[in-house]
């Protein structure tokens, strides 16, 4: 499961297709509607929030916008259509080992939005709009055993920032 804290513009369509997948097996966890992933490191912000399901929707909803704006028909009956701004907290260095993780994905899965993104700064990265992006390192809840990010001073390109297995 990965609940992506960058915004959902950045993801491909297979990426996009399984965050509101994931999300909305997030959201069962979350109101207590089936006991797997209830542990999920993903799920841990979302539970220190007063209402964690509240907040889920939120998320979602900004998800169901982007796919909205694609042209995409999620079934937005499935959330409850919530806007919430800045209500938890992000770090820049998640936000970074995430866009790293998903230029990964995309560089083997669909070159051309590869394309658009391997040059994008790593200080012009938006949160989904339920985070509000601050100082800081990877989270505590991230699991990096996969890869581990040696430069997250910001390099612009891609061919810059090194990543290893």
């Amino acid at each position: 499961m990965r609940l992506w804290s960058i915004h959902p513009k950045y993801l491909d369509v297979k990426g996009l297709v399984a965050l509101w997948r994931e999300g909305l097996l997030a959201k069962k966890v979350l109101e207590g509607c089936t006991r797997g992933y209830a542990n999920h490191p993903q799920l841990e912000r979302f539970k220190m929030y007063k209402n964690p399901v509240e907040l889920i929707n939120a998320y979602l909803y900004q998800v169901y916008l982007e796919a909205s704006r694609r042209n995409y028909k999620f079934d937005l009956s499935k959330i409850r259509p919530i806007i919430l701004l800045g209500e938890i907290t992000i770090t820049r260095g998640q936000l970074e080992f995430e866009f790293m993780h998903l230029l990964i994905k995309l560089k083997k899965r669909d070159r051309k939005k590869f394309g658009e993104l391997k040059n994008l700064s790593t200080d012009e990265l938006e949160a989904n709009p339920v985070f509000r992006v601050v100082d800081g390192g990877i989270e505590p809840w991230e699991r990096t055993k996969k890869f581990s990010i040696t430069d997250q001073n910001n390099a612009s390109n891609y061919e810059n920032r090194t990543i290893l297995p």
